[in-house]
């Protein structure tokens, strides 16, 4: 395992050997109202649901909620800085999304290494996502890692 230097911080580079079942990292991070108008820019996605106040007041939620695949974006943050990291190719997601994350939520994104497949160099991964400690995202994930560098 080594700890590398990246624009806005570090990320943690593992070796699929460094992998083991029950291995786990989170991050959190607060769903702000700016993250939800950028997503919708970047994603095309504008359902009013995410961003007209008027409309989701009329729907079951009552208000304003975060895009899910924006949720699921912090699993893919983790995956990819954290564990396992970069070099890390991710395969497949399943998600299935159990409750809404409203603007201002504080969401923690967890990840746990749940089964690896040497011959192949896989690993799968429980992934979910939390807002006051109860489950609003959750799927399993498919990474493909690269050998361990020659040193």
């Amino acid at each position: 395992m080594a700890v590398q230097p990246m624009p806005g911080g570090l990320y943690t580079v593992h070796a699929f050997e460094d992998l083991a079942v029950g291995r786990s990292e989170s991050l959190m991070r607060t769903v702000m109202e700016r993250d939800v108008a950028l997503f919708a820019e970047l994603s095309g996605d504008a359902n009013p649901i995410h961003l007209c106040d008027h409309f989701a007041a009329n729907t079951k939620f009552g208000q304003r909620i975060a895009h899910g695949m924006l949720t699921a974006s912090l699993v893919s943050a983790l995956l990819g800085t954290r564990l396992p990291g970069p070099g890390a190719v991710y395969l497949s997601q399943t998600l299935t999304f159990l409750a809404p994350v409203k603007i201002g939520d504080v969401v923690t994104a967890c990840v746990e290494v749940v089964e690896l497949v040497a011959e192949r160099r896989r690993a799968r991964f429980f992934c979910e996502c939390l807002v006051d400690g109860k489950a609003v995202m959750e799927g399993e994930a498919w990474v493909a890692m690269p050998p361990k560098p020659r040193g």
